[in-house]
C-alpha cells in the first residue's frame, strides 16, 4: 500500500501539520514543457478524454514540484455537454456556447448528468491516479452555478457579465430554475468524483466577484448552501474559490465548507480580522512568480507568517499559474514553503 502524504487534508480540516502544505491552482499543464509538447498534438478536450494522458498531466507537477496535492486536469465546462449545452473550447478565446440560455424554456430543456455514462473518462482518470499513481490527495473540482451560468447566458467569456446580471434581475424564476439545474448537476458530478477516489473538492466560482454582497445573498447563496450541505455527507474537505471576490469571503465562511480560498487582494491577516476562523488557502499573486527570487521569497514569507499565526493555512496562489512561469520557480517555491514552515 502506498503511503499517502495527508498534510494537505489535515490542514484543510484545521488540524496541526508538520509544515504548511502547498499546491498551485493550474499547476497541471500551463507552463510545463512536457505539457506544451502534448498540446501540439491534442486539444484540452482530447487530453481530458484520454485517461492515461490526463492522469500523466495531473501527476506531473506532483513529481516535479513535490506539492502536497494534485488537482485533476480538466475544465469546469467538462460536465455541461451532458446536460445539453453545446460548448467548444476555442484557442485564445475560451469556452464558446452556441446555444445560450435566453428564457425559462431554454432552462427547462436542460437534461441531467449521469457521470458513469456521460463522463466516464473523468472517473477513469481519477481511479488511475488514486489507485495506482499518486502519493498525495487528489482534488476534484466543479464550476459553481453562477460562473457556469455566466458562460451559458453570455455565450462565452465576458468582461462585465451584463447579460447574466440582466437575466438574473429580469427573469428571477428562470434564474432560480437554472441555479437548481446546475446545482443538481454539480452535486451528482462531485459525488461521482469522490466515489472514484477524489479526496477533496474545490468549487470554482471564478466570476462571482462581479456581484455585490446583497445580490450574492439573494441570488447565489441559497444554491451554494444547498450544494455544500448535500456534499457534506461525502466526508471530504470542501474548498471555495473565486477571483476578485474578497468582499464575499465572509459569505463563503458562513457556508458548510472547510476552506476559504483567497485571491491576492486580501491578506490572510485581514481575513482573520474579518472573523474568518476556517482554514484559508492562498494567496501569492501569480504575477510575482515572474519577479526575481528575492522578491518572491519576501512576499511568500509575509503570507506564511500570517498563515502560521493561527491554525489552518494552505499555501497557494491567488489565481492560476500562467504559461510564462518557469517550472523551476514553482519547484523552488514549494521547497521554500516546506522548509520555512517546518515545525
Amino acid at each position: 500500500m502506498r503511503h499517502l502524504n495527508d498534510t494537505f487534508l489535515k490542514a484543510a480540516r484545521g488540524e496541526k501539520t508538520d509544515y504548511t502544505p502547498v499546491w498551485f491552482m493550474r499547476q497541471a499543464g500551463r507552463s510545463q514543457p512536457e505539457y506544451r509538447k502534448l498540446k501540439e498534438k491534442y486539444s484540452l478536450f482530447e487530453i481530458t478524454h484520454h485517461p492515461e494522458i490526463c492522469a500523466y498531466v495531473t501527476r506531473l507537477p506532483v513529481e516535479q514540484y513535490d506539492v502536497d496535492a494534485a488537482i485533476l486536469y480538466k475544465d469546469i465546462m467538462s460536465p455541461l455537454p451532458s446536460i445539453g449545452v453545446d460548448v467548444d473550447i476555442k484557442s485564445g478565446i475560451g469556452p464558446v456556447i452556441s446555444n445560450p440560455i435566453r428564457s425559462l424554456q431554454d432552462v427547462e430543456k436542460l437534461g441531467e448528468i449521469d457521470p458513469e455514462s456521460d463522463v466516464p473518462y473523468v472517473l477513469e482518470t481519477i481511479r488511475l491516479l488514486t489507485e495506482e499513481q499518486l502519493n498525495v490527495p487528489l482534488i476534484g473540482f466543479a464550476g459553481a452555478p453562477f460562473t457556469l451560468a455566466s458562460y451559458m447566458i453570455e455565450g462565452g467569456p465576458s468582461k462585465n457579465y451584463n447579460k447574466t446580471k440582466a437575466f438574473m434581475y429580469a427573469e428571477p424564476k428562470a434564474w432560480f430554475a437554472l441555479m437548481d439545474k446546475l446545482a443538481d448537476m454539480t452535486i451528482t458530478y462531485v459525488r461521482s468524483q469522490v466515489k472514484a477516489g477524489a479526496k477533496a473538492i474545490q468549487i470554482f466560482d471564478s466570476w462571482v466577484g462581479a456581484l455585490n454582497v446583497s445580490d450574492y445573498r439573494t441570488f447565489i447563496k441559497p444554491v451554494m448552501e444547498r450544494i455544500f450541505s448535500e456534499l457534506r455527507s461525502e466526508g471530504v474537505p470542501l474548498i471555495m474559490f473565486g477571483v476578485g471576490a474578497s468582499h464575499l469571503a465572509k459569505e463563503w465562511h458562513d457556508l458548510p465548507l472547510d476552506v476559504v480560498g483567497l485571491d491576492w487582494r486580501t491578506q490572510i491577516a485581514e481575513a482573520r480580522e474579518m472573523g474568518l476562523t476556517k482554514t484559508l488557502q492562498g494567496n501569492l499573486d501569480p504575477a510575482i512568480l515572474l519577479a526575481p527570487w528575492e522578491f518572491i521569497e519576501e512576499r511568500t514569507k509575509a503570507i506564511l507568517d500570517q498563515g502560521l499565526a493561527s491554525p489552518g493555512h494552505i499555501f497557494n496562489l491567488g489565481h492560476g499559474v500562467f504559461p510564462e512561469v518557469n517550472p523551476d520557480t514553482l519547484k523552488r517555491l514549494t521547497a521554500f514553503v516546506h522548509e520555512y514552515t517546518a515545525r
